[in-house]
């Protein structure tokens, strides 16, 4: 097996407030979240990551959450300046920084940009303020706004807009304002993404009113798809939009089934080496992270079963498919044990191949990508 490109995940769990529908490891920081602290935790954590790393280098590194924006710029660039002594880097690593619009005061997007980051993700989700307040958010559509210009203004020319779809009472032409709001902005990205009632959530415990139904949810899947195309943005998975040459290189990285090293309350790692493809998680609980970092979790080797599972669940989500031979260096299998995998798809037109060897789901698959998920859950 070729190893593939490694990545580098970081987490930082606090937020202003934990909204309704996240089901991420995040925390409501309180009046004073022991940042120093934690930062010293992480510097002891990517010791071991990098022990992991072996000297490969890093293609991408992405600092989530959270909210990673409650940090100052001068905090993120220590983060980053432990990154930089400890790692093997790509020329032009890409640097992406999540961000929420109303926490922008911990510091200016220049600053960040100083400290190193070159991707700044913002968390905008809808531009309808009745919608944000539904939603938790603790920004307005104003401030999202006053947000991306700020970034502008501060050197970045690498921006995502994150916005959410299916959200309670809303119908096409809502969605699809919400949508050219963003477009309107300029960014480089938009991830655009349908509500989920995720478990372990309030709105899974008490779901809100007037969700839209599937077929409400399709028409706006596919009037967003077009209105983006319309804009420039190429769709490059389920829920991925790119302006030319800023396709997100971390996440290509999961979809494809990279690598990943993982530093955080919380996060989860992936690495392979000649033996086979593990995984690992370090502690959810801050604290406990925060008391238990330098104590290392043996990984998990992972089953054919799982491999195969996983590298679909991921890469089935790229509209325009991937090689077999992609398969084979990734997973250390053979493109026949792909298509035996995929035999039942391929009978129910869910999945097509063709001749040069290019799996991709069929229309049919990505109206139903859960179903044809569903068919490489191999039994043990």
């Amino acid at each position: 097996m070729i190893l593939p490109p490694l990545s580098l995940y970081l987490h930082l769990p606090w937020c202003v407030r934990k909204c309704p529908y996240c089901d991420f490891n995040s925390h409501t920081a309180g009046d004073k979240p022991p940042k120093a602290r934690y930062l010293d935790a992480l510097l002891v954590d990517l010791d071991g990551e990098a022990q992991r790393a072996n000297g490969r280098q890093l293609e991408s590194v992405f600092l989530g959450g959270g909210t990673p924006s409650l940090f100052s710029p001068e905090e993120i660039g220590r983060l980053l300046d432990g990154v930089r002594a400890r790692f093997q880097l790509r020329d032009e690593l890409e640097v992406t920084m999540e961000a929420n619009p109303g926490t922008v005061e911990f510091g200016s997007p220049r600053a960040y940009r100083d400290a190193g980051v070159n991707r700044l993700s913002i968390g905008a989700q809808s531009f309808d303020d009745e919608l944000l307040r539904v939603l938790g958010r603790i920004h307005s559509s104003a401030d999202i706004r006053r947000a991306v210009d700020e970034a502008h203004d501060g050197g970045f020319d690498n921006i995502n807009i994150d916005v959410m779809h299916g959200l309670p009472g809303q119908n096409i032409d809502r969605a699809m304002a919400d949508l050219t709001a963003a477009a309107e902005l300029q960014p480089a990205h938009i991830s655009w993404y349908q509500l989920t009632l995720e478990p372990n959530t309030v709105f899974y415990a008490r779901p809100p009113a007037n969700l839209p139904d599937d077929e409400l949810a399709w028409g706006i899947q596919e009037s967003g798809q077009s209105l983006l195309e319309n804009r420039g943005y190429e769709q490059y998975e389920v829920s991925a939009y790119a302006r030319d040459g800023h396709k997100c290189a971390h996440n290509l990285n999961y979809w494809l089934f990279g690598d990943y090293l993982a530093a955080g309350a919380g996060a989860h790692g992936k690495i392979s080496d000649a033996e086979g493809i593990y995984r690992y998680q370090k502690p959810a609980n801050p604290l406990q992270y925060m008391n238990k970092v330098a104590e290392s979790a043996d990984p998990t080797r992972l089953r054919k079963q799982d491999i195969v599972f996983e590298f679909m669940l991921n890469a089935l989500r790229l509209p325009q498919g991937f090689a077999e031979l992609d398969f084979a260096s990734r997973t250390g299998l053979s493109p026949a044990e792909l298509a035996s995998a995929a035999a039942a798809a391929l009978s129910r037109g869910l999945i097509e191949r063709d001749d040069d060897g290019i799996w991709c789901p069929t229309s049919l698959g990505r109206r139903f990508l859960n179903d044809l998920q569903t068919e490489f859950l191999l039994d043990s």
